[in-house]
């Protein structure tokens, strides 16, 4: 049985003084218009209290306002209002769930984001003046359709006879969320729900968590709306709404994460300890063995590096983009699996069920406005987040394209019906892919290996091959870990909490923004310049091999501010130089060393001819040139191999060199044995 309305108010009334005192004065100064109160609470002051709160929402929360105000509260007070958080585990349902009997009850309802109107004034209470008598009647707006007086006290009748002279507005906003993906059972499709917001739920700092895309949880209660047939009559089948009474993100990003006084000491005595960098890294994918430099260098992607605006305008990214290439069943897509619930924001998309639109925005026609609004996709989304992409070399080229923008300018562009925008994109990128023949092949380029277009490669930052080489002693350590950590659960006490850790990067990325000291960037100096300018090996270097260039120059930068970061250090130090330097290095001599020279060239990860195959292109079209001054028109094969044989060149290499030139239509084959110039 509930309680009278004057037991409810006297009741709140003395749960809110003796418990919310503190955070009634610290929400007035920061000019909050509502008070959060938390149901458990509630429910340990007053069961019956709770209880009625869940089966009449509206008449407790009418109630629990007036009792805020009858408290003695400061001149300069804000709040208005009053939110209920944390709802009991039997008041969260799916929305597929919901049903008539959940009508005007207090329930709580998580989803994605799909769609959010303008946010819009509306009418709540409406003052018209009579003008045979003067008197003033005030109407309530609790409808969707504008209602006037029909009769005045004096006798006057008809809508039309009465003038409005005053309307109390509130701004509103209709949201469409969707139930989340993993909540869903096999080939079932996911509900939507219509979510009214209004009032300080419409704030700036709320519309932020409310975007489409957003995962957010929704308490409040479900109201019915009337339907009407084309014949114009009301129909007997109702819609259903969600009237919010509070909105809360259930994912953040690092900047939204708020951290008490508590957990900043305890961050800064972590930070102290010795082997700060392994303790994180061996926290990455407990259950996947080995790996250390590429676990090394995902801590440090998660913290990532500093952004800059120069003084021209141009902006350099602070995130660092690492891809992942290796053989099936190596465990990249448990380690992918694992960053992406562990970061503070991240999305998690795979490489088949994903679009261009689905990675970076899309127009589609607006329910409520009933024009053309954009939908944000995944990158966009996870802006200053984390993007995983899972079998990257399995999403169709046009789609690929898309990435291009989003991962060097960070923003994306689109023009599409009558929407010209920029959305931002500042977000970090971790990507896995599977070579063509299934197994990693260290003689084979890259992007002949994965099928990727090499600009797209030369934007990441860092490339780790993974691959699964039979290895006796090895493989008995990857057995013993595996066989022990699905045996015992203490296998993982030594790692860091992902609670802790997201909370971590949270603190880093927040607060340090390190610049490099001299030491550090002599040290980075030394080793750019070095490696570009190796002495060259090899018989014959026509095309000198380009080891390093700028962009993995400012990858380095990156990780190097990213090793200070991870320690709480302002100053990047020559350590950390080289502790990026050592990460590099060993990715260039995995996948950027040419078989043939033994040296390090960037056109096998971002090209598609290495240097030492247009050495050869360029002797093999040089001797050409030379037998056709001498006045041969076609050329035999045989007076080729002799020449280049006598410059170095081995026989496979002059029928490979030759076989490339007929495919890149400079020379072709008039008859059997002998070559022409086109």
């Amino acid at each position: 049985m509930v309680m009278n309305i004057n037991e409810q108010i006297e009741k709140l009334t003395e749960f809110i003084s003796e418990n919310y005192k503190d955070e009634i004065y610290e929400s007035i100064q920061k000019g909050k218009k509502a008070l959060i109160i938390d149901f458990k609470e509630l429910a340990r002051f007053d069961h019956e209290l709770a209880e009625d709160l869940l089966q009449v929402p509206e008449e407790i929360i009418k109630a629990s306002e007036i009792a805020l105000n009858q408290i003695d509260l400061p001149e300069e007070n804000t709040l208005r209002r009053i939110r209920f958080r944390n709802l009991p585990q039997t008041q969260k349902i799916k929305i597929a769930n919901i049903r008539s009997s959940h009508l005007d009850k207090f329930v709580s309802v998580e989803g994605i984001v799909r769609q959010a109107s303008d946010i819009r004034p509306q009418v709540t209470q409406a003052t018209f003046e009579c003008p045979s008598c003067g008197n003033s009647i005030k109407i309530l707006q609790i409808t969707q359709t504008f209602k006037e007086p029909s009769r005045c006290s004096c006798g006057r009748k008809g809508a039309s006879a009465f003038k409005l002279i005053s309307k109390e507005m509130i701004d509103v906003q209709h949201l469409k969320i969707e139930e989340a993906p993993e909540s869903l059972d096999g080939g079932e499709q996911p509900k939507r729900l219509s979510i009214f917001a209004k009032e300080d739920l419409v704030e700036p700092q709320i519309v932020k968590k409310t975007t489409p895309g957003s995962r957010i949880l929704v308490n409040g209660a479900i109201k019915e709306v009337e339907t009407q047939l084309r014949t114009g009559v009301k129909s007997v089948r109702f819609d259903i709404i969600m009237e919010a009474n509070n909105i809360e993100a259930t994912q953040e990003d690092f900047s939204e994460v708020v951290l008490t006084r508590k957990d900043e000491e305890e961050i800064e005595n972590f930070a102290k300890n010795p082997k700060l960098y392994e303790t994180i890294a061996n926290s990455i994918a407990p259950s996947i063995y080995g790996y250390e430099l590429i676990k090394l260098a995902l801590t440090l992607q998660l913290v990532g590096g500093v952004r800059k605006l120069k003084e021209d305008g141009t902006i350099t990214r602070g995130d660092i983009h690492i891809l992942l290439i290796g053989d099936p069943g190596s465990g990249k897509s448990q380690i992918l699996q694992f960053i992406a619930k562990n970061a503070p924001k991240a999305r998690f998309v795979s490489g088949k069920g994903s679009s261009g639109a689905g990675l970076t925005a899309s127009v589609i026609k607006d329910e409520f406005l009933r024009g053309w609004s954009l939908e944000a996709g995944a990158l966009v989304l996870a802006n200053k987040g984390l993007a995983v992409v899972d079998e990257l070399d399995k999403m169709a080229p046009e789609d690929r394209s898309a990435l291009h923008e989003a991962l060097e300018q960070q923003q994306v562009t689109i023009s599409k019906a009558n929407i010209q925008a920029s959305l931002r994109a500042e977000t970090t990128l971790l990507a896995a892919a599977n070579p063509k023949g299934s197994r990693f092949d260290p003689y084979t380029p890259i992007p002949q290996q994965i099928d990727l277009p090499p600009t797209l490669l030369n934007r990441f930052d860092l490339i780790f091959p993974i691959r699964d080489i039979p290895n006796k002693d090895r493989d008995e350590e990857i057995a013993t870990h595996v066989l022990e950590t699905t045996q015992k659960k203490e296998s993982y006490k030594d790692n860091v909490p992902s609670v802790f850790l997201k909370k971590y990067i949270s603190y880093v990325k927040q607060r340090i923004k390190p610049e490099l000291t001299k030491q550090a960037i002599k040290e980075i100096k030394d080793f750019y310049v070095n490696l570009r300018n190796s002495p060259s090996s090899g018989d014959i270097q026509a095309v000198k091999p380009i080891p390093i260039s700028a962009r993995q120059l400012e990858g380095l930068i990156r990780l190097t501010e990213a090793s200070a970061k991870l320690r709480l250090d302002t100053r990047a130090s020559k350590d950390d130089a080289k502790r990026a330097i050592s990460l590099l290095t060993y990715c260039l001599n995995q996948v950027g060393i040419d078989p043939e020279t033994g040296q390090i060239d960037m056109d096998r990860i971002s090209g598609t001819t290495t240097a030492s195959s247009r050495n050869k292109i360029i002797i093999v079209k040089e001797i050409i040139k030379i037998l056709e001054d001498a006045g041969l028109k076609t050329i035999p094969i045989e007076e080729i191999f002799a020449k280049a044989h006598e410059r170095g060149l081995k026989e496979d290499k002059i029928e490979e060199t030759i076989e490339q030139l007929k495919k890149s239509g400079e020379i072709f084959e008039p008859k059997k044995g002998f070559i022409q110039r086109i």
